[in-house]
């Protein structure tokens, strides 16, 4: 499952933690209807998470952009590396109290009880003191042997050992951000991470510019300490009341959250590993270029849906978490969930899909062309990522720890396996295959799983979208295998402009025109795809047939775009069978076969 785990949305914005109003406006929440302030909620978190992200893409193009033309691939490779090392590091010694002291002090925060707050804030601070110190020793101390394990010789282990000065102040200002999560100031943690990354990406590429590979761990350790101060100087808006506790009381305290952290620590663990392992073997099997093309990949891949699933983090767990025993509210809930992050990632997918060449020149160079197939198929895997991440939370919300570590545990067996036999047969590209089936088989075991626990089961709604989108992913993907480049493209532009309208049709229909941003709804009326206003209204035919229901918009073009999405589907897959029989046989045979088709019909 993999999840990050966060928080909703932040509060007033005052410095002072008010725990009463939060209290009351979480109480109210769950007191609310249900359909309509859902999703408008979903919505609402996405839009906050999701532009604070497009920003830090935008920053993390210039870096990118800018390390690929200072490094090539094999420098790319090396900070994936390294990058893999720093992470792997920080889960084991992190012990998952960025997720855990989340949900710790946010229980804290809805009980209304100041002193529990501070207490909680204080436990969790000092614990990720000390598990900083603890991951940097450790990997100071076992450097050597990293470096050999992960390099096949020991000339990298003084930069290994420099990155535990990263590891410290990641681990810090993890602990620090969830102070700030925990507490909702959400929009105080959009701006930590944009101005985190900024500054970070404004130091790092001067340095990588003058001493080049040698600057990498330098430039590693300066962004983390960029971290540790923009989450410092937003930790220190939040005024806690002064407390005191016996060393049995901070003992107990730490208990909980090491213990509640245990379960995210394996999870952070094994993908973490996963990830270092599967870049071992593309280095050893194909080569160390390999693992920059990798690692290009890799990082687009999850680009755009990682602002999905982040947003679902940020604001879907904890209201899972507070209805996770009405299970048929809590089934009601995921089913909405998965719905509008199908309808948000699906056209994104497809674009990805469209313009992977144009992607990694852009982020990247010509010189990383070579991830371009890699590329398409993480971005399948991505997609079953957003089916399967839903209904995995769960498991979290209902804190069933074994089910969780076994979860966690088949898929990394089952990625690991699959990236071995791929990589042998296929090269770099059974990376991304191997990518592709682990999701597969995840998506079918955590059905499994929680279908006995809370007795879940996919609403009409979403195995209509997950279908639709599903099988146009798949179609626009087997059209670039089998069709001419040009004509692939093409085809996917157009497929690319189908699901941005259905999506959008889809997502009005959804919730009020109250519930939207007066500029976005100002942008789709302009262009026809939203209800104007009555005396806009006259003229406009296509939009005239939309009404409104219970102040949410519900249209007939909806079914008539669907249609057209099945139609490009049936004459794609016609030209890539023509295109198909042409290949194998010929167009003397391919004309012989309709002629004796339509004389059988007729």
């Amino acid at each position: 499952m993999n999840q990050d785990i966060s928080n909703k949305s932040p509060n007033s914005g005052d410095n002072q933690i008010s725990t009463t109003s939060l209290q009351d406006k979480h109480q109210k929440t769950e007191a609310a209807t249900p359909e309509k302030n859902t999703y408008g909620q979903i919505l609402k978190s996405s839009a906050l998470i999701g532009g604070s992200s497009m920003i830090n893409i935008a920053i993390g193009i210039a870096r990118t952009k800018a390390m690929a033309l200072l490094l090539g691939p094999s420098g790319v490779g090396l900070i994936g590396l390294y990058g893999s090392i720093t992470e792997l590091t920080q889960s084991i010694a992190g012990m998952g109290i960025n997720s855990s002291g989340v949900r710790q002090i946010a229980e804290a925060v809805g009980s209304g009880d100041s002193d529990r707050i501070a207490r909680t804030a204080k436990i969790l601070q000092r614990t990720a003191i000390f598990l900083g110190l603890l991951g940097a020793v450790f990997l100071f101390g076992f450097s050597t042997q990293l470096s050999i394990l992960t390099f096949g010789n020991d000339k990298h282990a003084s930069g290994v050992a420099l990155l535990s000065i990263a590891v410290f102040f990641n681990l810090v200002s993890a602990g620090q951000g969830a102070l700030i999560q925990g507490t909702r100031r959400i929009s105080d943690l959009a701006k930590m991470g944009i101005l985190g990354a900024l500054f970070g990406t404004l130091i790092s590429i001067p340095l990588v510019y003058v001493l080049h590979e040698e600057g990498i761990v330098p430039s590693l350790i300066l962004v983390a300490a960029m971290s540790l101060t923009t989450s410092w100087w937003y930790r220190r808006k939040i005024t806690l009341q002064t407390t005191s506790m016996t060393a049995v009381e901070v003992g107990q305290e730490q208990a909980t959250l090491l213990k509640l952290g245990f379960a995210f620590m394996s999870s952070g663990l094994m993908m973490s590993g996963a990830a270092y392992a599967v870049r071992i073997i593309v280095v050893r099997n194909v080569g160390f270029d390999a693992a920059g093309l990798y690692q290009s990949a890799w990082a687009l891949g999850g680009l755009y849906v990682g602002l999905i699933l982040q947003s679902m983090g940020t604001d879907f767990y904890p209201r899972l978490t507070a209805i996770v025993n009405d299970h048929n509210v809590c089934n009601r809930v995921v089913n909405e969930q998965a719905h509008v992050s199908l309808l948000l990632a699906g056209p994104g997918v497809i674009a990805t899909l469209t313009f992977a060449p144009l992607v990694i020149s852009l982020f990247y160079t010509s010189k990383f062309e070579g991830a371009v197939e890699l590329l398409r198929w993480l971005c399948l895997g991505m997609t079953l990522r957003v089916v399967s991440w839903p209904m995995g939370f769960i498991i979290v919300a209902k804190n069933a720890q074994k089910l969780f570590f076994f979860s966690e545990l088949a898929w990394t067996i089952v990625y690991l396996g699959l990236a071995w036999i791929c990589v042998n047969i296929y090269g770099l590209n059974g990376v991304g295959i191997a990518f592709f089936g682990s999701y597969a088989f995840h998506v079918l075991m955590i059905y499994l799983i929680v279908r006995p626990l809370s007795g879940f089961r996919w609403s009409s709604e979403t195995l209509q979208t997950s279908f639709l989108f599903l099988s146009l992913i798949t179609v626009v993907f087997s059209s670039f295998y089998i069709l001419p480049p040009l004509l692939s493209i093409g085809l996917g532009i157009l497929a690319t402009l189908l699901s941005s309208v259905y999506s959008i049709r889809a997502l009005l229909n959804l919730i009020s025109l109250d519930q939207i941003p007066r500029p976005v709804l100002k942008l789709l009326r302009w262009f026809r795809l939203a209800l104007p206003s009555p005396h806009e209204s006259e003229g406009l035919g296509f939009i005239a047939k939309t009404t409104m229901v219970d102040g949410r918009l519900t249209s007939r073009p909806l079914a008539i775009i669907t249609w057209l999405i099945f139609a490009f589907m049936a004459c794609t897959a016609f030209f890539m069978w023509v295109d198909w029989h042409k290949k194998t046989y010929g167009w003397s045979a391919g004309l012989d076969y309709f002629a004796s088709l339509f004389g059988a019909i007729f």
